[in-house]
């Protein structure tokens, strides 16, 4: 009898383990302190949001991966992968992404030179004040807003792209471009970081908050062009939806953010 349960057991042990679905969720690596990618893994606010939210979804294994920010929106166009954080809802750039429960709200800001406002109004009007400067973003980015792409693309104002935070900062100090627009928090932690790395030399360019643009909304960005590969994929979604919400309304989340930046 004891021989029989030893076989029962052991082709159930194969059966449960089979039952957990192993996911890949991607994250940015370059944005801090949000999300980045530190010794290989995906560290920041979203990815302790999401880790924790994980745990609460038994029926799978989640692993996030960080990556750069253009080839993670490429992996989720042509379906190759399942998911991203963090993106902004932009239905019109991006139709190829379903998102979650909206997790944190961002506060977009214009970040310049002050020697670039120098007679400028301020309180400044975005982006009708910043005419004929140049304007750094992260690469892969839709950001500024629908008045600033059309001073772009009438050439009222210049946009130049680089691949992360620090590099847009770098360049700012530099003078090698005006502004920097992004996240207020994930500017003022990396201009804090490259104090402490030695480089805010005094001959940087002095920079000052120039402008706030906007707030936005992140999410979880889920491919819709998988053509079936992911069929877990609705109920991965409501599961995940449902614990965001729960988290947000229990102050979860809040508290989450607050021990990330405290460390």
């Amino acid at each position: 009898m004891k021989f029989i349960l030893l076989i029962l057991l052991c082709l159930c042990v194969p059966a449960l383990a089979a039952d957990i679905i192993d996911v890949s969720i991607y994250a940015d690596e370059s944005y801090p302190p949000y999300s980045y990618k530190e010794n290989g893994e995906a560290r920041g606010i979203y990815p302790a949001i999401f880790s924790k939210a994980f745990e609460r979804m038994p029926a799978y294994k989640v692993h996030i991966k960080p990556v750069p920010w253009k080839r993670g929106l490429m992996l989720m166009e042509t379906g190759q992968g399942l998911a991203l954080f963090p993106p902004y809802n932009r239905p019109l750039e991006r139709p190829y992404l379903n998102n979650s429960e909206p997790v944190l709200t961002e506060q977009v800001v214009a970040f310049c030179s002050e020697i670039s406002m120098k007679g400028r109004k301020h309180p400044s009007s975005w982006p009708e004040d910043f005419q004929g400067l140049k304007v750094g973003i992260n690469a892969g980015f839709q950001i500024g807003g629908d008045k600033y792409r059309k001073a772009v693309k009438d050439g009222k104002m210049f946009e130049d792209q680089a691949p992360s935070n620090r590099s847009n900062i770098l360049k700012l100090l530099l003078g090698r471009i005006d502004c920097y627009v992004n996240d207020r928090l994930s500017i003022l932690w990396e201009i804090e970081h490259i104090k402490a790395d030695g480089v805010y030399a005094d001959s940087s360019q002095a920079i000052v908050e120039a402008a706030v643009i906007s707030q936005e909304q992140a999410y979880l960005g889920y491919t819709n062009r998988d053509n079936g590969r992911y069929p877990y994929k609705p109920d991965f979604m409501r599961a995940l939806n449902q614990i965001l919400t729960d988290m947000k309304k229990s102050g979860e989340i809040q508290k989450i953010v607050e021990d990330v930046l405290s460390k």
